[in-house]
């Protein structure tokens, strides 16, 4: 159950970036990949608060930036 309610966050996170990148439109896209860098070191902690494991922490990330980004296509490629 830990590891979905962090996949739940985490989607919050993305979600997060996803807005405030949207709002930063104009920024140039060093500020966004430091900025990508921020949300995702922010999404390994709050992960690594509630599984204590880095390795299934580092692997639910990675998961849940895979499935949020693969959603994320398949919608603006709808759209």
């Amino acid at each position: 159950m830990r590891i979905y309610t962090v996949i739940i966050i985490q989607f919050m996170i993305w979600s997060g970036f996803t807005f405030i990148e949207w709002l930063s439109t104009l920024d140039w896209y060093i500020y966004k990949i430091m900025m990508f860098f921020i949300f995702f070191y922010l999404a390994i902690v709050i992960g690594n608060q509630f599984i204590h494991s880095t390795r299934k922490t580092m692997f639910v990330t990675v998961f849940s930036l895979s499935l949020y980004s693969f959603i994320h296509i398949v919608m603006l490629s709808l759209w």
